[in-house]
């Protein structure tokens, strides 16, 4: 499966259609590193590709600035966010935070119907896992952290989920771009495994559980990621 599937090509649709399909696909094509941190978004080759005027194109990018996805500053072009050491380090910070308050809620509040969607995303992050399918991999993981955190039903909690999932997918996208080795694969095997502990939480109604398997599935992100920034080093021998 395509990562293009998440995002349906355009035929005829009105402009406010068109409008909402350029903006599943820029948030897709940041997320997915296709337009890469800082890069600048080119306007007009919007306007083009999506058949749209310059207004509403505007009016999307200030839409997904306050999102978080791109940054608008007067006089300049806009640009996709940054990821820098600063970005990061607050990264790490708030993540698990969001994450597992979102996750205890999502314990409490979701309704059936919710849980069965999230079983459904569930399912295609596993199929991309098994694949070693690396875009729908990242994608599926952000969806499906996503829709916990709509089923958390918290308004206050939900800029800060959708912020800190731009920049999970983001790190997933470069941590696991490379060719899959067999100990990276047991972890993502084992970050299905905690996915699926994490719905069988919300679905008895389990808070405690659900906050901590989540807290352990950040860790496991982290260290993977740490692991990645700072590699073992050469074997080198030293002679005397």
């Amino acid at each position: 499966m395509k990562a293009t599937s998440i995002v349906q090509p355009i035929s005829n649709e009105v402009p406010q259609d068109r409008k909402a399909v350029l903006a599943q696909a820029l948030r897709r094509r940041i997320l997915s590193m296709e337009l890469a941190p800082g890069a600048v978004v080119d306007e007009l080759a919007l306007c083009d590709e999506f058949g749209l005027s310059r207004p509403p194109v505007r009016e999307l990018l200030r839409q997904i600035a306050a999102e978080g996805y791109i940054e608008l500053e007067a006089n300049r072009a806009p640009r996709v966010a940054a990821m820098n050491h600063e970005s990061l380090h607050s990264f790490y910070l708030a993540a698990p935070l969001i994450y597992v308050a979102t996750t205890q809620l999502a314990a409490s509040y979701a309704s059936a119907a919710e849980i069965e969607v999230l079983k459904g995303i569930q399912a295609q992050f596993r199929q991309a896992i098994e694949q070693r399918d690396v875009e729908n991999r990242v994608l599926y993981n952000d969806a499906f952290h996503l829709e916990i955190g709509k089923m958390a039903h918290n308004d206050y909690l939900m800029p800060s989920l959708r912020r800190i999932l731009i920049d999970h997918t983001r790190l997933g996208k470069i941590f696991y771009r490379h060719p899959t080795t067999d100990d990276m694969q047991r972890d993502l095997e084992l970050a299905c495994a905690q996915h699926e502990q994490i719905i069988e939480a919300i679905d008895r109604r389990d808070p405690e559980t659900a906050g901590r398997v989540v807290r352990a599935h950040m860790e496991l992100s982290r260290r993977r990621m740490a692991e990645y920034a700072a590699p073992q080093g050469l074997d080198v021998p030293i002679e005397m």
